[in-house]
């Protein structure tokens, strides 16, 4: 899937965080949800910041590193799920989303990897 594609869902996957996050004050729960409003958005930030990487090595750095956040991310979703802040239809949802991520952010690095010369 080309780049644009990848920028475009770590944007609405942020808006969905920063919405879920909302939510999640509303129930009088911080601490999870700042630490999922940090990952959560920090995905796309990362994934924007690969962008004007110096070199290729600092690019598939800035990958590994929204794969990271991706994945803490999917950590705090479960969490959320288990402890009946976020319903199963909510979970799914947002899971899938965060999934979709991680494997276009694998497939971009094991790309950008067979790519350095």
């Amino acid at each position: 899937m080309p780049e644009h594609k990848l920028r475009a869902l770590s944007m609405d996957f942020a808006v969905s965080i920063i919405n879920l996050v909302k939510q999640l004050k509303e129930k009088r729960e911080t601490i999870i949800s700042n630490q999922i409003g940090r990952s959560g958005t920090s995905i796309g930030a990362n994934i924007r910041e690969a962008q004007y990487a110096h070199g290729k090595a600092d690019f598939i750095s800035k990958l590994h590193i929204a794969l990271k956040e991706a994945n803490e991310t999917g950590y705090w979703l479960e969490l959320l799920h288990k402890t009946n802040y976020i319903s199963e239809e909510e979970y799914k949802s947002l899971d899938a989303s965060c999934t979709t991520i991680r494997v276009m952010l694998i497939s971009s690095i094991n790309t950008a990897k067979r790519n350095i010369i």
